[in-house]
């Protein structure tokens, strides 16, 4: 564990909402974590413990679209990329996991971006 208050709170937070909010096979868990440059994007099946896709500011179909944009308009763009890639992948229903984040500036232009794209959650 860490000895930050706000790492040790957000741990705590993930902790409790994890107890609830769990992937099926029909309704993967779409996930975030940001760091303070990059934003990251995992759509997760919790029964069979497989990563069924991903996205991040980092990701090679992202990373020229976000060169020089802020950080929320770079979440929207890993957002959008995210619902393509569930699309490709015959995924349309998620259930939400923000991770112990508020859902604020990156992670709510992000969860927004991913509805837009055709994610239901």
């Amino acid at each position: 564990m860490s000895s930050n208050p706000k790492v040790e709170s957000r741990e705590r937070r993930k902790r409790r909402v994890r107890r609830k909010v769990n992937g099926s096979t029909e309704r993967p868990r779409l996930t975030v974590f940001k760091s303070n440059k990059h934003i990251y994007v995992q759509v997760i099946d919790d029964l069979l413990g497989v990563t069924l896709a991903s996205a991040c500011t980092l990701s090679p179909g992202v990373r020229d679209a976000v060169k020089g944009l802020k950080k929320v308009d770079a979440a929207k763009k890993v957002g959008e990329f995210a619902a393509q890639q569930c699309q490709a992948a015959n995924i349309t229903k998620v259930v939400f996991d923000r991770n112990g984040y508020p859902y604020t500036g990156r992670v709510a232009a992000l969860a927004d971006a991913a509805r837009a794209g055709g994610l239901d959650f």
